[in-house]
């Protein structure tokens, strides 16, 4: 019988162990990680600081960029200076950037702060987490724009690649606030999504992830076209995730500010918190090789064991890992399926056509079959055979026939396992 605790003992394993292939991957990474200003004043954010110190301790090398809009929308109020936007961009005049300078500085110094933070007993306990900021990025002024000056406003010029590797290099965070520096000394406000969205275009980094509002509407997965096709124009955060990606990042992720540990959960699970939109693919279909084999065994033993698929051993699967195609999803194998041609006939066998469960009814096995159809067609075959005993209807449906063990060709009926009783379809290319 178990105990709470062993329960809890249970879970934990069987959480690192699924996090493991992300930790290896992520580390040595670099995350541009934008939060704004609505995040900061969350009750949740000084978990995400915790979060951020883990990821640390992890070896991936983190950019903190922040945002401050409604900290300086207050204290504009406070202090009766005018608010004032176009085109949803602030119009910074001189009264508007001393108010932007005393509140982002001391919200700078407030996040240095949570990230010192290192009592017994606390996710921070002995994190030493190093942070670091400065003049890394070069602005210029937007200037005037549809008749109207936008004074201290301004946008990204340059990015100090350079100073920030070598930052990262020693093991620390940089954190970059919404503003930025002109060759002759200016100070200039500046959108954060602005600032993340370029540096992680000039660093190249692995990931741009942006916290903010909600996106509940979005799927969890978007390619770059279909985040096109479907973009909100008042949705900063997917803006800049779509210029990020047309820039060069290959994935760029969208949290909620709300849920609690999304960011852990986007990194080091399969599925997923937010929504993640890829400038490529985020699964792909190929040749397997003999890497594949662990993977592809994990996958198929327990359908052998409960008897729907014939028993393969490690060494078989060595030796035949040439028929199989698997598809892969973030370095995991998620579904296989093997093509065995008949000599001296243009009919193949497909076999071993799997897929994981958490992917079954999204469309994976049909995409996986279409694969295997096209090589087949490749290399000057018509037909299909295929020996079922609990996924008849699958086949079915995807355009296969009902036929008898008298249809296969002799070498397959000399191998028919009567025992197994399997239905036999084919399907003409």
């Amino acid at each position: 019988m178990k105990t709470p605790n062993s329960t809890n003992i249970d879970t934990t394993t069987s959480w690192f162990r699924t996090a493991a292939p992300y930790i290896h991957a992520h580390r040595g990474a670099t995350f541009v990680i934008a939060f704004d200003g609505e995040t900061l004043a969350t009750e949740g954010f000084d978990n995400l600081i915790h979060d951020f110190a883990l990821l640390n301790s992890l070896g991936i090398k983190l950019i903190l960029v922040y945002g401050a809009r409604p900290q300086i929308d207050i204290q504009s109020k406070l202090h009766k200076v005018n608010i004032n936007f176009h085109n949803d961009l602030r119009i910074t005049d001189e009264n508007s950037l001393k108010i932007a300078k005393s509140v982002i500085g001391k919200l700078r110094l407030d996040i240095e702060a949570k990230l010192s933070f290192g009592l017994p007993h606390t996710p921070m306990a002995d994190a030493q987490v190093r942070c670091t900021s400065g003049n890394f990025v070069t602005a210029r002024p937007v200037g005037i724009k549809d008749g109207i000056d936008f004074g201290y406003t301004g946008e990204v010029r340059r990015v100090d690649t350079q100073g920030i590797n070598e930052q990262l290099a020693l093991g620390n965070m940089v954190l970059l606030p919404p503003m930025g520096f002109s060759p002759t000394g200016e100070i200039f406000n500046l959108s954060y999504e602005a600032i993340a969205t370029k540096v992680a275009t000039e660093l190249t980094a692995d990931k741009l992830i942006l916290i903010g509002d909600a996106h509940s509407e979005l799927p969890r997965e978007l390619t770059l076209q279909q985040a096109e096709n479907i973009s909100n124009p008042d949705s900063h955060t997917l803006q800049a995730a779509i210029e990020a990606c047309n820039t060069g990042v290959q994935r760029v992720h969208l949290l909620d500010r709300l849920q609690d540990g999304a960011l852990l959960q986007e990194l080091f699970s399969r599925d997923g918190a937010g929504t993640l939109i890829s400038a490529t693919s985020f699964e792909t279909i190929r040749q397997a090789t003999i890497d594949d084999v662990a993977g592809i065994l994990e996958l198929i033993q327990p359908l052998e064991e409960s008897g729907v698929l014939v028993k393969r051993s490690r060494e078989r699967l060595e030796i035949e890992i040439d028929h199989f195609t698997v598809m892969e999803r973030d370095g995991t194998v998620i579904a296989c399926a093997a093509l065995y041609p008949f000599s001296n006939t243009t009919m193949a066998e497909l076999a071993c056509l799997v897929v994981v469960k958490d992917y079954q009814s999204v469309g994976r096995g049909n995409q996986l079959l279409a694969s295997i159809e096209q090589q087949a067609v490749g290399m000057g075959l018509t037909d299909l055979c295929v020996l079922s005993t609990q996924t008849t209807h699958w086949f079915l449906e995807n355009g296969f026939q009902t036929a008898q063990t008298a249809d296969l060709p002799i070498a397959k009926q000399e191998l028919y396992n009567f025992q197994r009783n399997a239905k036999v379809f084919t399907k003409t290319l």
